[in-house]
């Protein structure tokens, strides 16, 4: 491995892919039995439920899992007279659905453990990697096909300072470097798209308190997000069919801005640029109205906004402008959100929900009718689709058994009563609320790797590997 490899191996773990993380070519790496890496003694069994997310939609029925594959899927009327015994497992009235993929998602490890390593990060979420696109590699097309061939999803950039000095910030020319390369690979780019715009020195006084959430809104507009996503937009057109980076992919993250932003994707889009975008549940959940002084739990980049902001966001989600969502889980230590000080301005930007997204998206997305078919299309089929993962992201015959059982209707108070796994709990804008759905048993490549609180082995319950 080359001196550059060694150099950027420490950016590979800032972000990460699945929420069931997956490594390619890991083959050597497999060294712990299936009884190791599951809380089942088995691996050819059944899931009986009431209700099943499919692609063909929710059924009443019967998945058939063995040696890590869904090998039949068997509605009701045909399961009672069906002549097949083994090992089953009943769910009842349970939901059913396949794995959520989190496209998005930052543990920070190496380097940064303290903030949130494997160990804690990987009990909500399992690992595999995006690799970064910074200055130092943009131009050096055989260090990026190295990251690539060594199994990287594909490359995360930043438009604006990360906050991290090992992760500088790129430009268009960097970028349209980049998505050169990615075209071999077929492989996307996702950008944190903003562009710092001049700005107003906020003096600390009355009308612009670093303790007001508005006075942060301010220095960080939707101007931002629309100067970059419009400067990646004169890229993007050469991803379309017959483009000089055909195959390659743009990606926007954690869009906040649902004005000129949005309506400039709608564009790309409609002209045949290969382009999606995600949102966060935190932009669907919260307004900048309802933050409280010196609420630096709140703090992300880009930033929440007002209240129309945050409807035309679902409205766009459920019309399918919007491709998906993503955590953007960005932890850090309590020292460094400031909590006593309450200082917007300073505290580290990044909300810590890892472990929450699914009780709230579905929680918030009652009020908007949102269905389970939806939640299966936003976190799991489309994310899948988006890492060119086509064994994820359903189920369906023929795909990795990638599945989480949950009761919608169960509600409980986001409290420090909770098994909560993520490393710093008290950090996380969500804690305090009441959510429902309650997460039952999590399954990845078959194996049962949580059931209400109990992990599978140490050995490897915080990390399953893929054959």
């Amino acid at each position: 491995m080359d001196h550059f490899l060694w150099r950027i191996l420490p950016l590979l773990a800032l972000l990460s892919s699945f929420l069931y993380f997956y490594f390619q070519n890991s083959s050597k790496l497999l060294q712990f039995s299936h009884s190791d890496c599951s809380l089942l003694p088995y691996n050819h069994y059944w899931i009986t439920s009431k209700s099943i997310v499919t692609p063909r939609g929710v059924i009443s029925g019967a998945v058939e899992v063995k040696e890590g594959n869904i090998v039949s899927i068997v509605k009701e009327e045909d399961w009672q007279g069906n002549s097949k015994r083994g090992h089953i497992i009943d769910y009842g009235e349970a939901v059913v659905m396949p794995g959520l993929i989190d496209v998005h998602a930052h543990l920070d490890d190496p380097g940064r453990a303290e903030w949130e390593g494997f160990p804690s990060g990987t009990k909500a979420a399992a690992a595999g990697f995006w690799g970064g696109l910074v200055p130092e590699n943009a131009f050096n097309a055989s260090s990026l096909e190295a990251l690539l061939s060594a199994g990287v999803l594909g490359l995360k950039s930043f438009m604006c300072p990360s906050g991290i000095n090992d992760f500088p910030m790129t430009n268009a020319s960097h970028i349209k470097e980049g998505l050169s390369v990615l075209a071999k690979f077929r492989r996307p780019l996702l950008v944190h798209a903003e562009i710092q715009q001049d700005s107003e020195n906020y003096l600390e006084d009355d009308a612009n308190d670093p303790r007001h959430y508005s006075t942060y809104l301010k220095t960080r507009p939707p101007s931002w997000e629309e100067a970059a996503i419009r400067e990646l937009l004169t890229l993007s057109k050469d991803t379309g069919i017959g483009g000089s980076a055909e195959g390659a992919h743009l990606h926007i993250v954690h869009l906040s801005d649902s004005g000129s932003s949005l309506q400039l994707l709608k564009q790309a889009k409609r002209s045949g640029d290969s382009v999606t975008v995600e949102t966060c549940p935190h932009y669907l959940a919260f307004s900048a109205e309802e933050i409280e002084d010196g609420d630096t739990r709140f703090k992300c980049a880009p930033p929440i906004r007002n209240a129309a902001n945050r409807e035309a966001l679902w409205k766009a989600l459920l019309e399918g402008d919007i491709d998906m969502l993503s955590s953007d889980h960005s932890p850090t230590m309590p020292e460094l959100k400031l909590l006593n000080e309450g200082n917007f301005l300073k505290a580290w930007g990044g909300i810590s929900s890892l472990q929450f997204v699914l009780p709230v998206t579905w929680s918030y997305g009652q009020k908007y009718g949102v269905t389970l078919e939806q939640l299966a299309l936003w976190w799991s089929e489309r994310p899948a689709k988006l890492v060119g993962k086509d064994s994820k992201g359903a189920i369906e015959v023929g795909k990795h058994a990638d599945i989480f059982v949950w009761e919608p209707n169960t509600d409980f108070d986001l409290n420090d009563d909770l098994p909560i796994y993520i490393k710093h709990p008290s950090i996380s804008a969500y804690m305090g609320t009441k959510l429902s759905g309650k997460v039952l048993t999590t399954f990845v490549r078959g194996n049962l790797v949580y059931k209400e609180g109990k992990h599978a082995s140490a050995a490897c319950g915080s990390l399953i590997l893929a054959k």
